[in-house]
């Protein structure tokens, strides 16, 4: 799945429409530079999932834990993890086997960590807002992206 995104309004939107359709167990990797919108669209992740509150990046906290929504969100930021030590002590493998959602800004600083099915959401500038690439990797994440096509 492939679009153009012209505000932040309508990232977040994209997002919420995902959590609307998301399943328990699902595993998501955002990727794209400096500002390119990943955490906004975390934020509209979470309020699909019915998560209110502030969703801040998770940059120095590293992984918050949201237990409010229909599902548990693990949103963490791997952007200053140095070296796979670093990356141990965050837990993220236990909250990969939780009943819940995991998404993970900057996955490809570690690339062994997400499964290999899981939907990856790219996100990039664009003169027209930010352009998104949609990716399931396997037949779980295929389904919720055809649920999120819907």
């Amino acid at each position: 799945m492939h679009i153009v995104i012209p505000t932040a309004e309508a990232l977040r939107a994209l997002g919420y429409a995902l959590g609307q359709v998301v399943e328990r167990g699902a595993a998501i990797g955002l990727t794209g530079d400096l500002g390119a919108g990943k955490t906004c669209f975390a934020q509209g992740l979470a309020a699909g999932l019915g998560i209110t509150g502030p969703i801040p990046s998770p940059t120095f906290v590293l992984v918050c834990r949201y237990d409010t929504g229909r599902l548990t969100l693990w949103h963490a930021d791997l952007y200053r993890l140095e070296n796979q030590s670093a990356l141990d002590q965050l837990a993220l493998e236990e909250a990969l086997e939780a009943d819940g959602v995991v998404a993970v800004e900057w996955p490809d600083r570690f690339p062994g960590l997400l499964p290999d099915d899981r939907l990856d959401v790219r996100l990039d500038h664009h003169p027209d807002g930010r352009e998104v690439t949609l990716t399931a990797t396997g037949p779980a994440h295929a389904a919720l992206l055809e649920r999120l096509r819907g």
